[in-house]
C-alpha cells in the first residue's frame, strides 16, 4: 500500500460507495468516520442547484444520493461514505423546503414539510423552524431543521403561505407545529411593516 498513490475523491467514487452499502432509508453516515480525503469541487447553491465542477447537477436521481450522504460537522458539510470524506461548500442551506401540507389549527397544527430532494419532514421539538434577517436588507429568510444539524431554507412562496397561518401568542408572531409554537418576529414588528 506504501507504493500507491491516494486517490482523488471524484463524485463517481462517493456514488459507487454509496450504492454498494444499499442502506433501506437514509445512509447511517453519523456511524461512518472515515479519514478526510480532500476538498471536491461541488457547491449547493442557495437555491437548492447542485453542482459539480461549476456545471449543475442535473440527475435528480445523483443529487438525491449525494444528498443522503451529507454530513454537518463543526460548522462544516461533507460527502461521507464508509472509507471517503469529503468537503464541499454551502452556500446558505444544504435544502430547500418548497411546499408543505398542513392539518389541525392552532396548537394542534401540525406542518409537515418537503424539500427539493424529496424528503419529508414534521416540524416540532426535534426539527424547528426559524428565522434571520439579513443585516443590510433586513430580508427574512426561514429555516426548518431537517435531520443531523442540516436544515433547508423555506423558499418564498412556502414562507408566504406559511405567514397565513401565523398566530400571535404571548407577544411573538410564530407558527405552531406539533405542539410547539415557533416564535418568529415580535408582535409589535408585524405591525410596524
Amino acid at each position: 500500500m506504501s507504493g500507491q498513490k491516494p486517490v482523488k475523491p471524484s463524485a463517481d467514487s462517493l456514488a459507487a460507495a454509496v450504492r454498494t452499502v444499499k442502506p433501506r432509508g437514509l445512509p447511517p453516515v453519523h456511524l461512518w468516520n472515515p479519514p478526510f480525503t480532500g476538498e471536491m469541487d461541488m457547491r449547493i447553491a442557495r437555491d437548492g442547484t447542485w453542482f459539480h465542477e461549476g456545471i449543475p447537477i442535473k440527475r435528480p436521481n445523483m443529487v438525491r444520493l449525494f444528498s443522503s450522504i451529507l454530513k454537518l460537522e463543526e460548522s462544516r458539510y461533507f460527502l461521507v461514505t464508509p472509507v471517503e470524506k469529503v468537503g464541499i461548500t454551502v452556500d446558505d442551506a444544504p435544502f430547500v423546503a418548497v411546499d408543505f401540507d398542513v392539518t389541525g389549527e392552532g396548537p394542534d397544527q401540525v406542518l409537515t414539510f418537503t424539500t427539493n430532494v424529496g424528503d419529508t419532514v414534521v416540524a416540532g421539538p426535534d426539527n424547528p423552524i426559524r428565522l434571520e434577517h439579513a443585516e443590510e436588507t433586513d430580508e427574512p429568510s426561514p429555516y426548518v431543521h431537517v435531520r443531523a444539524g442540516l436544515e433547508a431554507l423555506i423558499d418564498r412562496k412556502t414562507f408566504y403561505r406559511l405567514a397565513d397561518l401565523g398566530e400571535d401568542h404571548r407577544g411573538w408572531f410564530g407558527l405552531w407545529s406539533s405542539g410547539q409554537f415557533f416564535p418568529l418576529l415580535p408582535s409589535d414588528a408585524i405591525d410596524d411593516r
